[in-house]
């Protein structure tokens, strides 16, 4: 083994998504705890022999844990803050360091990376970026999947979107994970639109089925889709490309578009719970947790989309295990409205 600054260096990363101590890998590798201690803190390069080791015992391949990085690439902004000074989050997608402004994420709360005040900031420690997992999508209770990720040292970063907007992101490499419901039918329905939007070469990993419908305001006497549709409620609408936009669009046919657009399911409900909305359409689960009355319109699957060539990315593989895992199919399974009966299948879009 020799010194080498411009390796890429992959390895805690991967092993912290397998949750395991360097013990565990020594242990499965064959190699020493020490050696794996040097190798992530990259006070020693591996040898070909000690490399293949440690791609076999994480089940990668070696590329996926040491690349050759001849310089520091500055980092560029996912896309132009709105404001400045702003906060911002760090993180690496397809070698590239991406900064997300504050308007980036959503409904949850982050400690931020760093705070931009007109020049670009200094880059953070690799291992920072290169354990976050950037996602776009409109599941609500998405922080069930961020506590079980963050367990394994993996960072969440979540871009609240509409499914087609979170596919977009995808197609321009500035997220690794876009959330889909954009099925009106069939167990296609999502592989459709994914091919529809990015083409082949992608995965879909089933999160859940969700129960999705009518919410509405309390004392308003609806009692079905129909008798909502003949009366003179006030709607809250949907943003083009969300799943909901389009179920809404199908119960309401050529009525002109709702006054209120919210951006999120629980926006939706937030709408209807301060008067400005009667009805509008969004997840069981946001629908109770707001004390709105509920009516059923269809169960939908989603579905978590990530490109074919990534998924050895340990912070990919860690998803995906976390997503099959025993805990996490209950966790989901008891949410109102949700169901896991095939939470963690992967399918290919081809």
């Amino acid at each position: 083994m020799s010194i080498e600054p411009s390796l890429k260096n992959r390895l805690k990363a991967a092993r912290l998504a397998q949750g395991w101590s360097q013990e565990e890998l020594a242990r499965t590798s064959g190699l020493s705890r020490s050696g794996i201690s040097a190798i992530e803190t990259e006070r020693l390069v591996p040898s070909a022999a000690a490399a293949l080791a440690l791609a076999k015992a994480l089940a990668c391949r070696v590329e996926d844990l040491f690349q050759l990085d001849d310089s520091e690439a500055a980092p560029t902004w996912a896309w132009q803050p709105a404001d400045s000074p702003c906060r911002y989050w760090e993180a690496e997608i397809a070698g590239r360091r991406l900064l997300y402004p504050g308007d980036a994420v959503g409904e949850s709360i982050l400690a931020h990376d760093g705070y931009f005040e007109g020049t670009l900031p200094t880059p953070l420690a690799k291992e920072i970026a290169e354990r976050t997992l950037v996602i776009a999508c409109c599941d609500p209770a998405v922080g069930l999947l961020a506590a079980e990720l963050a367990q394994r040292q993996i960072r969440l970063l979540v871009l609240s979107r509409s499914s087609r907007f979170a596919l977009q992101l995808l197609q321009q490499g500035l997220v690794h994970v876009a959330g889909v419901h954009l099925s009106r039918s069939g167990e296609e329905g999502n592989a459709a639109a994914v091919k529809e939007v990015l083409g082949a070469g992608y995965r879909l990993l089933r999160l859940a089925r969700w129960q999705e419908g009518l919410a509405v305001a309390p004392g308003q006497r609806i009692s079905s889709i129909r008798s909502a549709v003949d009366s003179r409620l006030r709607w809250v609408g949907r943003e083009q490309g969300s799943g909901a936009r389009q179920c809404l669009d199908e119960i309401l046919g050529d009525r002109k578009a709702p006054r209120h657009e919210a951006r999120s399911h629980r926006g939706v409900a937030e709408v209807i719970r301060s008067g400005l909305a009667d009805a509008g359409v969004c997840l069981r689960l946001v629908s109770q947790q707001a004390g709105l009355e509920f009516i059923g319109i269809r169960e939908e699957a989603y579905d978590l989309c990530f490109a074919s060539g990534a998924e050895q990315d340990p912070r990919l593989r860690a998803l995906v295990e976390v997503v099959e895992s025993v805990r996490f199919r209950k966790l989901i399974g008891e949410l109102p409205g949700y169901s896991s009966a095939d939470t963690g299948a992967l399918r290919t879009v081809r």
